[in-house]
């Protein structure tokens, strides 16, 4: 089955990526899986997608390595001419406060979560040159948790690009963003503390990675939509609470 369509998905062997990456398949895009250490379960994304019945190659990159990631657009293009798309879904998450931030923790924070977007960004703009770029955020850029400086940091700048690179690269290259509230918590977080993060959700309930997903193909489907963030949430951010980790401990 040949496809015109195709979508590079960043941190996709796993996790969220890796939701994001089935439901743009489902939608008929072939899939330039991205993946830096998960080898195995990037082969078995790849599986599960290729069942789907759409295309899927596999795409190995440190994202750190930013002198590199023009180059890697340009790679995943000659071998996919149809990309038109892009997600940059990897991240790098450490809680820290500024006292404790060690330059490495912060430079490690920034060169996956904003720097690698930022260069992938301008690779697939020059490879491309039309298409849609969805940069996935957290829902935390709404507040000031000093709990995850660093972190929050290069989130709410990842959101400012959003904007920048929007006015930039139209009309030819839509740029938005998705902000996932309380979706897919960490494995050390307890049933309580999530039952208890709920409580601060207006909608009272925790969020599914479809809720996210769909956002995702939403952007990609609506043609007049560019330099928008959206807070999938469950209205968490509108609330001003911003319930964390931290402040669950003291509570406690």
């Amino acid at each position: 089955m040949k496809h015109q369509k195709a979508a590079l998905v960043t941190g996709s062997a796993i996790r969220l990526g890796k939701a994001i990456a089935i439901a743009l398949a489902q939608s008929g895009f072939d899939i330039a899986l991205h993946y830096y250490s998960s080898s195995d379960k990037a082969a078995e994304t790849q599986a599960e997608i290729r069942a789907i019945g759409v295309a899927c190659e596999l795409f190995p990159q440190d994202l750190a390595d930013a002198s590199s990631l023009e180059t890697f657009v340009g790679q995943v293009k000659e071998k996919m001419p149809h990309l038109s798309v892009l997600v940059n879904s990897a991240s790098a998450y450490t809680s820290g406060e500024i006292e404790s931030t060690s330059v490495d923790m912060f430079d490690q924070q920034f060169s996956i979560n904003l720097r690698a977007p930022f260069f992938l960004s301008k690779g697939f703009a020059k490879h491309c040159q039309s298409g849609h770029i969805i940069n996935i955020c957290d829902n935390k850029i709404a507040y000031n948790q000093y709990a995850y400086a660093a972190y929050l940091l290069s989130k709410k700048a990842l959101a400012e690009f959003v904007k920048i690179a929007a006015l930039e690269f139209a009309p030819n290259i839509r740029v938005n963003g998705v902000a996932p509230g309380v979706v897919l918590p960490a494995d050390t977080r307890s049933d309580d503390y999530i039952n208890w993060r709920i409580q601060g959700i207006p909608l009272q309930k925790q969020g599914t990675t479809k809720n996210i997903t769909s956002a995702v193909v939403h952007l990609v489907d609506n043609d007049f939509m560019t330099g928008q963030v959206l807070m999938v949430d469950g209205g968490e951010a509108i609330a001003h609470i911003g319930r964390n980790a931290t402040q669950y401990k003291a509570d406690k």
